[in-house]
């Protein structure tokens, strides 16, 4: 089966909970939007000719494929997530980041990740961008998420 989605979006989110690192998961979905999706994680190539768009809603329970990024922690860490992606000669890449560090270091992350998957494929990459989430956990729990998702 060949199946190549047409268009994504970028989006991020943050939660947080007292009662369960799934439950601050979830949150963090629902505050990306993302929340009604059955997700199925894939790696990181954009099909020729996707293009981005702004967040579609997604009906509930729809499998929806995407490339995440997600960093757990517990209360008083500063974590972080992110996603990266470029256009090469004739198709995408996206790289993902996460960890116990501010947007900022997230951001060199994913450049550096976006390089060199540029380079091994002998291309540069061109127009990237970077979308990623960072906080201090101030209850017992938090997740930071970034997600690339692909849509029809």
């Amino acid at each position: 089966m060949h199946m190549a989605y047409r268009r994504y979006f970028v989006t991020t989110g943050k939660g947080e909970s007292d009662t369960s690192k799934l439950n601050a998961f979830d949150r963090a979905l629902m505050d990306a939007g993302i929340g009604q999706c059955n997700l199925v994680q894939v790696s990181s190539i954009l099909p020729p000719n996707a293009t981005e768009t702004k967040p579609v809603e997604i009906p509930p329970g729809t499998i929806t494929h995407c490339v995440l990024a997600r960093r757990d922690g517990a209360q008083g860490d500063t974590i972080s997530a992110g996603i990266a992606w470029a256009k090469l000669n004739n198709y995408g890449i996206v790289a993902e980041d996460n960890g116990p560090y501010d947007e900022q270091t997230t951001k060199q992350n994913l450049t550096q990740k976006i390089t060199e998957m540029a380079s091994a494929r002998n291309q540069q990459p061109q127009n990237t961008k970077h979308k990623t989430a960072a906080q201090t956990v101030g209850k017992k729990h938090g997740t930071t998420i970034a997600a690339l998702i692909y849509v029809e």
